[in-house]
């Protein structure tokens, strides 16, 4: 019997492509197409060589992000979306990838460790309700070449804390080549508490993606990374705790 060997396509062969490509090549998975920029450019051979994948990761930038999603919707082809900055056109895209009976996983971040982080940040947000001493503030650090500022991942964070009750401010900072960077602050007059995770190399959102798009085969649906991990939320009194977290 002939082994199931996944088959994806990489949309988008930048840093981050090139660390999928490397990452697939380790865990037995079938590249079937490399993608950039000019490639996309000629729709119909675009199209062509993403049917043969069995899902698509894209990682490209904010203003192609929607475009290469319509390609793959019409290719056939599930999509995981690492691509950040476009998310207020997703709402829309949701209703699309749905009406066409599509498959769409997008995340602003696909470390694990930011999934744990966003977790505890969830229960730290329905404590802070009552503790009006503490201020919060969230400061993120990438590299010179992001585009979209305040990072995705900021925003999910700060999106964990909205039972706080609290207005967020968030600093960005971009410096250097840094993988990501992102700290959570809760600070009053005597003691603050600081919540962070460093990203030590890009490795880890290539990992992340390639599970996600071998757990997006054969489903349909609009999806996150929380869907793939099976964390569920049980929330009482607004305050959330997580009852599961597997991989």
């Amino acid at each position: 019997m002939t082994a199931d060997i996944p088959r994806i396509a990489i949309l988008g062969m930048g840093r981050m492509g090139r660390e999928v490509d490397a990452a697939a090549q380790e865990r037995g998975v079938e590249v079937v197409a490399r993608l950039d920029v000019e490639d996309v450019a000629d729709r119909a051979t675009a199209i062509a060589a993403l049917r043969g994948a069995d899902v698509v990761i894209a990682f490209t930038v904010p203003d192609s992000a929607v475009a290469d999603i319509d390609l793959c919707l019409e290719a056939g082809a599930p999509v995981v979306v690492g691509t950040t900055g476009w998310y207020e056109e997703l709402d829309a895209v949701r209703t699309r990838v749905s009406m066409q009976g599509g498959a769409l996983l997008s995340a602003p971040n696909f470390s694990l460790g930011v999934a744990l982080m966003k977790a505890l940040l969830e229960r730290a947000s329905g404590l802070l309700a009552g503790l009006d001493d503490f201020n919060v503030h969230i400061t993120e650090t990438h590299h010179v070449n992001k585009v979209d500022a305040p990072s995705g991942t900021a925003l999910l964070l700060r999106d964990a804390l909205a039972g706080s009750g609290r207005d967020i401010p968030i600093t960005s900072i971009r410096e250097g080549d840094v993988p990501g960077r992102h700290e959570v602050c809760m600070d009053s007059a005597y003691e603050q508490v600081i919540v962070s995770h460093e990203a030590r190399s890009r490795r880890i959102f290539a990992d992340g993606a390639l599970t996600a798009a071998l757990w997006l085969r054969g489903r349909t649906g609009v999806f996150t990374l929380d869907d793939v991990l099976g964390m569920e939320r049980s929330c009482a009194n607004s305050r959330c705790a997580v009852v599961g977290l597997r991989s």
